[in-house]
């Protein structure tokens, strides 16, 4: 199964993939972000099939089958919002309903603002490796203006170059930490998976509230 539901964010159809619906009360979803330049899946990836609930994965904008807008204008926290809009849809806009998420690369850091921005809600935030781990520098840098070629086809080159290159220093990323443990009611309500750690995700590993695990330990903590 891989049903598309269209999400309509501001000038933006944002894609999230449907890939198992399952409607028992008793579990709650599971939302895959994906890497820099990367799409979602097109089926539940084997080491997630032994989750219980309704598995989704979204394609961020400029990815997939999801808009590419003009000229540019990304940044994590834009992710942010396009992740928020289906952490709402999958829970039917009710904040008391739970989600799980799991991102790789770029979409690990995506994940764990989501648990901080939506802590009462994310049970669980999963940070794997993939595309777009490091990010871009740790302090302030020069600023340059460019124009790329674009073809409307993503993933968009532009998402590319400034994805891959926004700030994250670790003191902003370990706010997001203290957020999901502020408001989760989970004693380590972030999972690190991944085995390449850049800065902020070895600052955010310190943390307490965080706990290194393999993906599969992780799933079955939080489902």
């Amino acid at each position: 199964m891989n049903e598309i539901a269209w999400l309509r964010h501001n000038k933006i159809d944002l894609a999230l993939h449907l890939l198992r619906v399952v409607d028992d009360p008793d579990t709650h979803p599971l939302l895959l972000l994906h890497g820099l330049g990367d799409s979602s899946p097109t089926e539940v990836p084997h080491w997630a099939e032994a989750w219980p609930g309704t598995v989704a994965a979204l394609d961020f904008t400029g990815h997939g089958q999801s808009t590419v807008p003009r000229s540019g204008g990304y940044s994590p926290e834009v992710l942010m919002a396009d992740a928020d809009h289906a952490l709402a849809h999958l829970t039917d806009g009710d904040p008391e309903r739970k989600i799980t998420v799991l991102g790789r690369g770029l979409g690990a850091y995506i994940a764990l603002q989501l648990a901080g921005a939506r802590a009462t809600q994310v049970r669980g935030a999963i940070l794997t490796d993939g595309p777009g781990l490091a990010g871009g520098p740790t302090g302030p840098s020069s600023q340059s203006f460019f124009a790329l070629p674009t073809n409307g086809i993503a993933p968009d080159p532009y998402a590319l170059v400034e994805l891959g290159r926004d700030l994250r220093p670790g003191d902003y990323a370990m706010s997001f930490v203290r957020l999901a443990n502020q408001g989760s009611g989970l004693s380590a309500p972030i999972t690190v998976s991944s085995i390449f750690r850049p800065k902020w995700l070895a600052a955010v590993s310190d943390q307490p509230g965080v706990v290194e695990s393999t993906i599969a330990e992780a799933l079955a903590l939080y489902a």
